[in-house]
């Protein structure tokens, strides 16, 4: 590679979203080595690192660095967050690791094929969608109120049950105590299922897709 090309590539790498996204990494690993003992610790530097997840994306069209890598990175990191926080949740919940296990599958298998789906039929970002392929999809992803409170809801959800485990603190409503995180995980849930649901939907769409593009591939081959 030459020095040229590595120059034009650092140019990317030092995009602000970007040093953003490297911020998100750090401090989620940090709130990884916290979870075990520091509950309080862990979700406060957790909830920090996912709410500068908006932010990345409001630099990149503030300072117009919006990039691949960037996009990419974002996405990955978001997975890779969530995916190690439903790890944990498996050593806390042993007795529902097959639930968790699926839902860290659902969650990775659908957002790839999505990816792959759309860069293969020559889209540019996964967040394009329009109405006639899915409303849902379409409301979920070109509605960044829409996109950031589902999102927030499911991390809510999941940050919830990893703080049921720990008896932290009790509300009392209508003179019954009730565990904090246990109301919260219950509002969220709902919010949770939609998002859930979309990804159900964004990997039936990748797969018919993908499908289309093989048809389309055997009927050339007869041709």
């Amino acid at each position: 590679m030459s020095s040229n090309s590595q120059s034009s590539t650092a140019i990317i790498f030092h995009y602000i979203p970007n040093y953003i996204g490297y911020l998100r990494v750090i401090t989620a690993v940090i709130s990884f080595q916290l979870m075990k003992s520091h509950p309080i610790y862990c979700t406060s530097i957790y909830a920090f690192s996912c709410l500068l997840d908006a932010l990345d994306g409001h630099a990149a069209r503030y300072y117009n660095q919006t990039s691949r890598f960037g996009a990419v990175l974002d996405m990955v990191t978001d997975r890779c967050t969530t995916s190690s926080l439903i790890c944990f949740l498996c050593v806390l919940y042993p007795d529902y690791a097959l639930i968790f296990q699926l839902l860290v599958s659902l969650d990775l298998a659908s957002h790839y094929m999505h990816m792959y789906a759309t860069l293969q039929t020559g889209g540019k970002s996964h967040k394009n969608i329009d109405k006639e392929s899915s409303f849902l999809l379409n409301l979920y992803y070109t509605n960044r109120k829409v996109l950031f409170s589902i999102c927030a809801f499911n991390e809510l959800f999941y940050i919830a049950l990893y703080l049921y485990y720990f008896p932290l603190y009790n509300i009392t409503i209508s003179g019954v105590p009730y565990s904090a995180a246990g109301v919260l995980a219950a509002i969220c849930f709902p919010f949770y299922l939609f998002k859930q649901l979309t990804n159900i939907i964004q990997l039936k769409r990748a797969s018919v897709m993908l499908a289309q593009l093989d048809v389309e591939d055997l009927q050339e081959k007869k041709e």
